[in-house]
């Protein structure tokens, strides 16, 4: 739709940046803190580990410093569980208790309002020895984290996230750390903990409007939308497919509490529904999201899937999915470029995707990841010449706009991330941050903090509101 004049962000916009706990922190083993998946799990060849990440956990102040010098209304992070509760549940850890105090209270003197999210893959390891999100004490665990969560911190935060891109978890839940292989069907078990996890959910969303009345709290799953790969009904009705299969599901539920039923449909063709015991669905429709948030990166694109009794086909990282035999097969959208990781670039896919999400749940909508993945190169003189990460986040954020001048509720843009960090399955070589940090793969130098050609655009974009792009 073409628009004669743009509508203005709103004057309360939400601007920031991302990052999550296990990602960007390090001191993985002080001050009290327990090991989480993420910590103990393996590795991909030539990536780092998570030990020592950026150290923020050192460097939080001269970070939080920075987030204020380029203007933040808002910062999201997440918390590591197992700094509250080193083995998930049982005795607090007041030092963990205490760096997020600080931390917070580091981020309220510079006027940036956290955004935090509760868990970011992290499960403590201690409980997934007990069966982790399989084990329906899980449950109870992330409530009684959620409750301490908001007894400590719930007077001076106003934005929760609930859990980060649960439907990656269930889909690459091997890859995540959250599943292993015993011989049971994987899918299976990863559908009962996806059950677990949408029950742990509802409690805590239902926790924090009792125990925090001022306060918001969401899902923060990661939504994309579907392309069909032609105009021939087979490849829409499997856009369709996946689309219910990877989106919807896990909304469907936090927002209408019950699932969606071309999903269900999916999980009784693939013999792993999960098993509903009594009072769960009560549970489950009681609470009640106040937003979305959501973490964007690219559209994907699908065609038919033919046969329909073959093996499961695999699937990639969490943007490059290959297909579910009889259900749709990934394809390659020849109208997009991509970076330098595979990933498919869409900015005009994100105007679509906020109208998707803005008609089907008629909810204000947070953006809690975007963002370009690159080999950025320090050179001489401390300058990393980002133009390309701007180009990204431009073309995104006009996008935004446009679908704000469509009618979408969205109240905040905060892409991934706001310093570089280590990424999941590509290590410190992947970079995402507005700010460079100064190590690679293995060898740490000195972590300096230097600010990059877009940490001078974003922050005038956030000085102008999105005007001056």
């Amino acid at each position: 739709m073409y628009h004669k004049k743009l509508k203005l962000f709103p004057k309360d916009f939400l601007w920031g940046a991302s990052t999550s706990a296990y990602q960007v922190e390090g001191g993985w083993n002080e001050d009290g803190k327990g090991p989480s998946v993420m910590d103990i799990g393996e590795h991909p060849a030539n990536t780092s580990d998570f030990k020592i990440t950026s150290d923020h956990y050192h460097h939080y102040k001269e970070d939080v410093a920075l987030l204020a010098e380029m203007g933040f209304k808002v910062y999201r992070f997440s918390i590591a569980w197992t700094r509250i509760f080193p083995k998930g549940v049982g005795e607090i850890n007041k030092k963990g208790i205490e760096f997020y105090n600080n931390l917070i209270n580091e981020l309220l003197s510079h006027n940036i309002e956290p955004i935090i999210t509760m868990y970011h893959f992290d499960l403590p390891q201690a409980l997934q020895l007990k069966g982790g999100w399989s084990n329906r004490e899980t449950i109870d665990a992330f409530e009684n984290y959620g409750r301490t969560l908001f007894i400590n911190y719930g007077d001076r935060v106003k934005y929760w996230l609930t859990i980060n891109e649960q439907n990656m978890m269930i889909l690459h839940g091997s890859a995540l750390g959250i599943v292993d292989s015993d011989g049971e069907s994987i899918q299976k078990k990863l559908y009962q903990q996806n059950h677990h996890m949408l029950l742990a959910q509802a409690k805590v969303m239902k926790l924090c409007h009792v125990m925090c009345p001022n306060a918001k709290i969401g899902p923060a799953p990661n939504i994309t939308s579907i392309y069909p790969a032609s105009s021939k009904p087979e490849d829409v009705l499997a856009a369709n497919n996946w689309s219910s299969i990877r989106n919807w599901l896990y909304l469907d539920m936090a927002v209408f509490g019950r699932y969606n039923t071309v999903a269900w449909s999916f999980m009784e063709e693939k013999g792993c529904t999960p098993k509903i015991e009594p009072g769960d669905m009560e549970v489950l429709s009681g609470a009640k999201p106040d937003f979305i948030a959501f973490n964007y990166y690219c559209t994907a694109t699908v065609a038919e899937s033919e046969n329909a009794h073959s093996d499961r086909l695999s699937t990639g990282d969490q943007q490059i999915g290959l297909g579910e035999t009889g259900v749709y097969l990934g394809a390659v959208n020849p109208n997009l470029p991509k970076t330098e990781f595979g990933w498919e670039i869409d900015p005009v896919g994100f105007r679509i995707t906020l109208r998707e999400l803005n008609e089907r749940y008629n909810l204000p909508l947070l953006v809690t990841e975007n963002g370009l993945g690159a080999f950025d190169k320090l050179e001489q003189g401390n300058v990393v010449n980002d133009d390309y990460r701007i180009d990204f986040l431009r073309n995104h954020i006009k996008q935004a706009q446009l679908a704000i001048t469509d009618g979408v509720k969205l109240i905040g843009y905060c892409p991934w991330s706001a310093i570089d960090l280590v990424s999941t399955h590509q290590g410190f070589q992947k970079r995402y941050g507005f700010v460079y940090v100064n190590r690679d793969e293995f060898d740490l130098r000195d972590l300096r903090r230097i600010k990059k050609k877009s940490f001078f655009w974003y922050k005038n974009v956030i000085l102008t509101n999105g005007n001056n792009l």
